[in-house]
């Protein structure tokens, strides 16, 4: 069951209500690199009946790739449709969850119930009878996988917000049910580290333990093409404030987009697994 909160994404579990994208504390700097209700998309047809996957072990589960941040997904399918929209739909695992090339194909990757220590929360990008495709957070970019749905363990929710970045404007749009909540001049990466375009979404949110450039930083399921890692991490791509206002409207990062304070408050509250789309 799906439901659509305006102001925060809330998902139906047990009989209650929980809100969601809660902020964690942890450090950044090994991370980064520099209206109605729910619509879940249509079955292929009133007759259709959901594949059955292959049975996997739990020993199984556990010796596949990890779909994180920090992980490689080498036979995850890549997404075809890279700057079509999200269906706003999203997806948490309350248990690990095993991740198909194809429904009923071989499990290429294991979903975990957190990421970043928060929780998972990612966006479904097609779907039919029984499962649901999802945008995965690891390597490589784009990389997808399919869900079970009848596997259980799995939360839905709807987020109606869009996070809109075009790099040709050094522009960040924030769009909730296509209204915009504000617009702002960024900065973006530079020639030798560009910001990764395309389809993906808000990874996690991230309060820093101590001072540095931003107040929160907000990961997403990218990884920078440049850098394959960064201050000791995977070299993840997000969005973060930055104290020198002169930097926005350049392209000056090593992959991440800075934003201005305004923007960053209105970020904050945006809720985990919501559609980012990063355009040329």
């Amino acid at each position: 069951m799906q439901q659509r909160i305006r102001g925060s994404l809330r998902a139906r579990a047990g009989g209650s209500t929980r809100r969601l994208a809660p902020v964690v504390a942890l450090s950044a700097a090994v991370l980064l690199s520099g209206c109605g209700p729910a619509g879940r998309p249509a079955a292929a047809g009133p007759t259709a009946r959901a594949v059955r996957p292959l049975p996997v072990s739990a020993a199984s589960l556990a010796r596949l790739p990890v779909a994180t941040t920090f992980g490689t997904s080498p036979r995850a399918p890549r997404d075809r449709h890279a700057f079509a929209p999200e269906t706003g739909v999203v997806v948490h695992p309350t248990r690990t969850q095993a991740v198909y090339a194809r429904p009923g194909g071989q499990p290429v990757a294991a979903l975990p119930t957190s990421e970043l220590s928060g929780p998972t929360w990612v966006p479904v990008v097609q779907s039919q009878p029984g499962w649901d495709r999802v945008l995965l957070p690891a390597r490589p970019n784009r990389s997808t996988g399919w869900i079970y749905l009848d596997a259980g363990g799995l939360r839905t929710a709807y987020s109606p917000y869009r996070i809109e970045v075009n790099l040709a404007a050094y522009r960040l749009t924030v769009r909730d049910a296509g209204r915009s909540l504000g617009s702002w001049k960024v900065a973006i990466g530079a020639p030798g580290t560009p910001t990764p375009t395309g389809r993906t979404f808000l990874l996690a949110s991230l309060s820093p333990r101590h001072r540095t450039y931003s107040p929160l930083i907000l990961p997403l399921g990218l990884h920078s093409g440049a850098l394959s890692t960064f201050a000791g991490g995977p070299g993840t791509v997000g969005l973060h404030g930055w104290p020198d206002p002169a930097v926005f409207g350049h392209a000056v990062s090593n992959g991440c987009v800075r934003v201005p304070a305004a923007a960053l408050r209105v970020l904050s509250q945006v809720p985990l697994g919501s559609a980012v789309m990063i355009i040329n």
